[in-house]
């Protein structure tokens, strides 16, 4: 899920919201309208480095659709710690935009409550067709079987970023490619109050990201072929505790880390502070902090061992944002023109650029631009070695509950308190009893 972002707070349940009503000022019956044809609500994703720059990036090209549409767009750009509630908030209360970002590992949770516009055949032939968009950002859309709840708009993958000087000066002449080689890095790299790696601790979004490849690597799921939750099997346990041990037992992340959300670490990475950084789609983050390109390089995610991206070496989640369309909107015609409008070759290109993401349109793509070194790895990773998260409909509340509590694993293990296997076990089980029953 973005990128560059901070958690869905609180433990919010989606069964609130499978009843759900009216948004953008349509119909509570059901069904879109057209009774504002001339203007749209927009609710944006926080996808750089702040709300300001977002509103840089995205007002010059709502303008250009409102010149070429004489529709005017109001945007909001919402924070990643508000965003999930603010949109279930709205499909209960019928008070909502007319079109927002979703974080693709959403798609399924959001579709379960009916709110959201199905993108169907006819739908799809509006903006241009479905086979415009590369098959692996479609994977994340809604559940299988299902026609999408959302449109591809942003597509990211994780990488390995990491300090050209500070490794360097620690006499380690290439990045890791295994995760034994990523701790004995970060060993030779803490020291003199600087880290070998930083994490967002408290931010249970990245926190299910990092432990969702861990368990894939370790050929675990999180949820069983029906969809049940299934957090305590031994592969799961294995993945989780060895995502915590890299700040409880290998001592290279710093225990600060425990208590970050809101991209601190991206601004570490970027001071010198730690020499690696696991992260989406971070260039253009870094580049607004002041880091120059030629002072870090991008890898792929290390695996357990081997090298990162051949066979079925899974080293990152399929991340990006989602276009969505609320059913009941007053301007149907309108958000489904703004779609097109968001997912052309020209906006693509522009909006990709800006936040250093890859477009999930095929020919947008293929632009010299995103052929850069940087964005070599992220689409080699999205194509050989990137792998969807679960599209269930509990998808939301599992981030929730098993993110939150690898927070407080986190936390155990900078207030110094043992983080074992058993004790990984027991937070697991405690977070698969808060999920819904089957």
């Amino acid at each position: 899920m973005r990128s560059i972002r901070a958690a869905a707070a609180g433990a919010v349940t989606l069964s609130l919201a499978l009843a759900a009503t009216a948004c953008g000022g349509g119909s509570a019956t059901g069904g879109g309208s057209n009774d504002s044809p001339k203007t749209l609500t927009y609710w944006a994703s926080n996808q750089g480095a702040s709300i300001e720059i977002d509103k840089k990036v995205l007002q010059p090209e709502l303008d250009k659709f409102e010149k070429q549409t004489g529709i005017k767009v109001e945007l909001e750009v919402v924070p990643w710690s508000d965003l999930l509630n603010r949109i279930l908030t709205a499909t209960t209360s019928g008070q909502g935009p007319d079109v927002l970002n979703i974080g693709n590992t959403w798609s399924a949770s959001l579709q379960a409550t009916g709110a959201l516009l199905p993108w169907d055949a006819e739908n799809f032939d509006k903006i241009g067709g479905r086979d415009r968009f590369v098959d692996s950002a479609l994977g994340s859309t809604g559940a299988e079987g299902k026609d999408p709840a959302a449109v591809p708009l942003y597509s990211m993958s994780y990488a390995l970023y990491y300090n050209k000087k500070m490794f360097a000066e620690a006499g380690i002449s290439k990045p890791p490619a295994t995760w034994d080689e990523l701790v004995a890095h970060g060993k030779k790299l803490s020291k003199d109050g600087k880290w070998g790696l930083g994490a967002e601790g408290s931010n249970p979004s990245e926190n299910i990201h990092h432990a969702f490849v861990f368990a894939e690597q370790h050929g675990a799921d999180f949820f069983t072929p029906e969809g049940k939750a299934d957090f305590t099997g031994d592969g799961v346990v294995t993945a989780v505790k060895q995502y915590v041990d890299l700040m409880a037992k290998d001592k290279v992340i710093a225990p600060g880390n425990a208590e970050y959300a809101q991209n601190q670490s991206v601004s570490d990475f970027a001071k010198g502070k730690t020499a690696m950084l696991l992260w989406q789609s971070a260039s253009a983050n870094l580049a607004s902090q002041g880091m120059s390109e030629d002072d870090y390089g991008i890898a792929p995610v290390p695996v357990q061992s081997g090298t990162p991206g051949t066979g079925k070496q899974v080293n990152s989640m399929v991340a990006g944002i989602n276009l969505a369309v609320f059913e009941n909107t007053d301007n149907l015609d309108g958000a489904t023109r703004f779609v097109k409008f968001m997912t052309s070759d020209d906006e693509q290109k522009i909006l990709n650029k800006a936040y250093s993401s890859i477009p999930p349109v095929k020919s947008a793509q293929s632009d010299s631009a995103f052929s850069t070194p940087a964005n070599a790895v992220l689409k080699d990773t999205l194509a050989k070695s990137a792998v969807a998260l679960p599209q269930v409909a509990d998808e939301s509340q599992f981030e929730t509950a098993v993110g939150t509590a690898i927070k407080g694993l986190f936390a155990d293990a900078a207030a110094g308190r043992a983080v074992t296997t058993a004790s990984v076990k027991a937070a697991l089980q405690k977070a698969q009893q808060q999920m819904p029953a089957a």
